[in-house]
C-alpha cells in the first residue's frame, strides 16, 4: 500500500477478498472487515500495487455494509485508468495520424496527462507505426488498436523504487506453437457443434400479395450463399425474411445474406486457462478431446482473485 502522495506504507495482509480485473472492466475491490480497517493504511486515493506486476490501482470508491460489517475499497487498475482518456483529433482536422516507433507515439499521447504517476519506458520498441486513431477513442484502445496492427501488445507494471507506473510495447507472444492446452492440463472448455441451421431463405420484400418481391437464397455445399438449391428433402431447413421497407432488390438480397449468416450451422469453443505464464494479448491454443473442436485465440481478460492465503488467477480468451 502507498499513501496520496505515494509514500510506501507496507504490505496489505488483513483482506478477507481481492478481485482484480484485467482487460475487461478493469477495475478492482478489496474488501476488509471493519474491525481490520485502518483509515491511514487504505483510504482515498491510495495506492495498491504488487511490484513489478500490472496489478494495482487507486482506490476512489469507499464502501461500507456494516450489517456484514466488511468495508470494500474499490477503484481503476493502470489499465483501467487509460480508459478515463480520451484521443481526439488535432484541431481543424479529421483524425489523428501518427507515424513513428510505437514507445515515442504513446509517449506522446500520454505526455503528463496522469502527472508523473505513469511513464513510458525510455526505450525504442522496433515497432514502426503508421496509424490513422478512430475519433474519441479512449487511449487504452486506441493504443491497443494501434499496436495490433504490428503484432504488439501494451505492458504494464508498477516499480517500488520510483513508484510509478511503466508502459511500453512489447511483442505479442504466441504460445499456441509451443503449447496446447486441453482438459488433461485441467482447462475449461464450452463447445457447441450446432448443426440445426437454416439453408433456404425466402426474403420478403416491399409490396402486397401476388405483387410483392420474394427472393430464394440457397445455402451451397462449399459454405457460400447462392441462388440455386442444393438441399432438399429432410435436409432442407427453411425460413423467412420479412424485410417490407426494401428500398430494391439488392438491398433485399444484401439485407438477405447478412441475415442468413446469423441462421447456419455453426461451432462454438470457449476455453478458461488457470495458472500460465501469459499476458493479455498473448495467444494460447487449445483442443477440445470429447468433439476434437481447437481454437487459437488471444488472451482478453485476467481476473486475480485472493481469499485469505488462496490465490488464482483466471485467464478469458476471445476474438
Amino acid at each position: 500500500m502507498a499513501d496520496s502522495d505515494r509514500n510506501e506504507l507496507g504490505i496489505l495482509g488483513t483482506a478477507k477478498y481481492i478481485d482484480i480485473d484485467l482487460g475487461n472492466l478493469n477495475d478492482f475491490e478489496i474488501t476488509l472487515d471493519l474491525d481490520d480497517w485502518d483509515k491511514s493504511f487504505c483510504n482515498y486515493n491510495y495506492l495498491f500495487y504488487s511490484n513489478n506486476t500490472e496489478y494495482g490501482g487507486i482506490i476512489e470508491d469507499i464502501k461500507v455494509d456494516t450489517k456484514a460489517n466488511t468495508i470494500k475499497h474499490k477503484g481503476y487498475t493502470w489499465r483501467g485508468l487509460l480508459t478515463q482518456k480520451i484521443i481526439e483529433p488535432p484541431n481543424g482536422l479529421s483524425y489523428l495520424n501518427v507515424t513513428g516507433d510505437a514507445n515515442t507515439i504513446i509517449q506522446s499521447l500520454i505526455g503528463t496527462t496522469f502527472g508523473d504517476l505513469v511513464v513510458v519506458d525510455d526505450v525504442i520498441s522496433g515497432f514502426a507505426i503508421n496509424y490513422q486513431f478512430p475519433r474519441y477513442i479512449n487511449l487504452l484502445d486506441g493504443v491497443n488498436k494501434m499496436l495490433s496492427m504490428v503484432g504488439a501488445k501494451l505492458k504494464l507494471y508498477f516499480v517500488n523504487e520510483d513508484m510509478k507506473v511503466h508502459i511500453q510495447a512489447v511483442s505479442i507472444i504466441d504460445y499456441s506453437d509451443e503449447l496446447e492446452y486441453s482438459q488433461d492440463q485441467l482447462i475449461n472448455f464450452n463447445t457447441r457443434d450446432y448443426r440445426r441451421g437454416i439453408n433456404h431463405l425466402i426474403c420478403l420484400g416491399g409490396g402486397e400479395l401476388t405483387e410483392r418481391e420474394v427472393i430464394h437464397l440457397y445455402l451451397q455445399e462449399d459454405g457460400t450463399i447462392g441462388s440455386e438449391q442444393f438441399y432438399f428433402g429432410l435436409s432442407e431447413r427453411v425460413t423467412t425474411f420479412d424485410y417490407a421497407n426494401a428500398e430494391d432488390t439488392s438491398s433485399l438480397i444484401e439485407s438477405g445474406i447478412n441475415r442468413f449468416k446469423e441462421l447456419l450451422n455453426y461451432t462454438e469453443l470457449s476455453m478458461s486457462i488457470d495458472e500460465i505464464e501469459a499476458d493479455l494479448g498473448d495467444i494460447v491454443g487449445g483442443r477440445e478431446r470429447v468433439t476434437g473442436l481447437s481454437m487459437r485465440k488471444p488472451i482478453v481478460q485476467k481476473i486475480l482473485k485472493v481469499t485469505g492465503n488462496n490465490i488464482s488467477i483466471e485467464f478469458k480468451v476471445g476474438d
